[in-house]
Parts: structure tokens; sequence; C-alpha cells
């Protein structure tokens, strides 16, 4: 890679950090919400490093003009030992890819494929669980579902209306999973939860849904035998949530 394109190259994919991360919530989509002030940092760092870069290759830059100061024409001028020091490695260019791919086009979020084959998050145990709403779906996020079927001794959840959110994970045999992808630092090491969703057709794959329900009743409540699974009675097409990868209850209408 020439020297002249390093730091045009620098510029783009700073550039494209601050796009996703500055100029939008599309890095919620790769990391958790507390690490989006230092991809806001590292996009300026970047930014910065480019246009020093480019001052002093002595490229044209806004309000610059370019003078008679710049490098030669033949930039090709080897050094006395042979060696070409106006490029840089080749590999440089492997970040070209991603930094216009952050500023044409946001990749989405991690969905069904990541679900599939990720380890399931083991939900840890709750000290105790506030009551349920006397009337009404009682609005849970996943991670509390699960919670309460294997855990809760008094059974709340016993013949009990549920509303529940989350991504369409569709199997081949025509069965589907309510999904959610849980990150402790980034995509990269996201965990899934799943529960097996019952009485109706799968809608299509990656689809975000709001369902109600009760459970399926297979196994014992309150111990690891029940069945993480819902008989479904309604369920309604939802936007994706700016932050897909925190795991909330549902907004009841």
């Amino acid at each position: 890679m020439r020297r002249t394109f390093q730091p045009l190259l620098l510029l783009l994919t700073g550039a494209g950090v601050l796009r996703v991360s500055l100029f939008s919530d599309i890095s919620l989509r790769y990391v958790k919400e507390g690490l989006q002030p230092f991809l806001v940092a590292s996009g300026i760092v970047l930014c910065a490093l480019g246009l020093i870069g480019a001052r002093r290759d002595g490229l044209p830059l806004p309000g610059r003009c370019q003078g008679n100061d710049g490098p030669p024409a033949d930039a090709s001028v080897e050094s006395a030992h042979g060696h070409d020091h106006l490029h840089g490695p080749r590999i440089a260019w492997l970040l070209l890819p991603p930094a216009l791919a952050l500023l044409l086009f946001a990749p989405p979020a991690l969905g069904s494929y990541t679900a599939t084959r990720d380890n399931p998050k083991i939900v840890e145990d709750y000290e105790r669980f506030d009551p349920l709403p006397a009337h009404g779906p009682a609005a849970l996020s996943l991670t509390e579902f699960i919670a309460r079927l294997q855990q809760e001794e008094q059974q709340s959840l016993k013949n009990r209306t549920v509303a529940l959110q989350g991504f369409v994970t569709p199997h081949r045999d025509g069965s589907w999973e309510l999904s959610r992808l849980l990150v402790s630092c980034c995509a990269a090491d996201s965990q899934s939860l799943t529960v097996t969703m019952h009485g109706v057709k799968a809608p299509p794959r990656d689809t975000w849904v709001k369902v109600t329900g009760t459970w399926h009743p297979r196994g014992t409540l309150g111990t690891t035998s029940a069945a993480l699974a819902l008989d479904v009675d309604t369920i309604q097409t939802i936007p994706e949530p700016p932050t897909p990868y925190i795991d909330r209850a549902p907004a009841l209408d």
C-alpha cells in the first residue's frame, strides 16, 4: 500500500466508526451500550491520525491549496538501501472492506443463525421474585420467565398468561423458538436464551415478535425439569429494539 493511501484509510475507518457510534446507535448491534463512548473516542483518534498523516504527506485537504512543496511526482523513489519507503504493508488493505461496510451499510445484529449455534445462557439464581400483577398478562423478560419456571417454588406461572418478546428461530421440523442473545462485552461472546413456542406457525426467520400465552405444561414447575415452552395465544410483529442484546420485558398496550 502506498503511503499516500494510508491516511485516507485511517480517515475512512475513523469515519465509519463514528457513523455507527456517534451519529447513530448502530454500534449497539455489536457491543454493549457501555462501550459506545470508547468507540466514539477510537473514531476521533483514527480521524485525527488520518488528518495528521495526510498533512505530513502533502495530500490536499479541504480548505488547503496544494503547493509545490508536496512529494515528488515520481513517488516510487527508493532509498540507498534499495527499499521503497513510500509503501506500507499490503495487508493494510484488509482494513478497507470493513471501513466501507461501516460507511455504506450496517451489518445487522446477530439473529437466529447465531442462536442455534450459541451456548445456552445459564440463568443465575434469583434471590426472590416480585409478585406478578393481579390482572392481565404478566410482561416478563425471557431471563425472568425461565428463572420463574425453574426456580420459583410458589409456581406463580401455573395457568398464568405472560407476555414475552424476542426474535424467531425456526427449525427444519416446523417448530420454532422465541430467542434473545445476551452479550458480556460484544457480539462475539453472545449467549442465547430460547423458549419453544407451541400452537402457532413460525413467522419468518429473525422477525421480532411479542407473544402472549401460558406455560406449556411439561415437567414440574420450580425445578429444572420444567419445560422452557409456551402455548401461544396471540402473536404480534414488532420492530427490532434499538438495544437488541438487552433482555427486557415487552411493553403492554
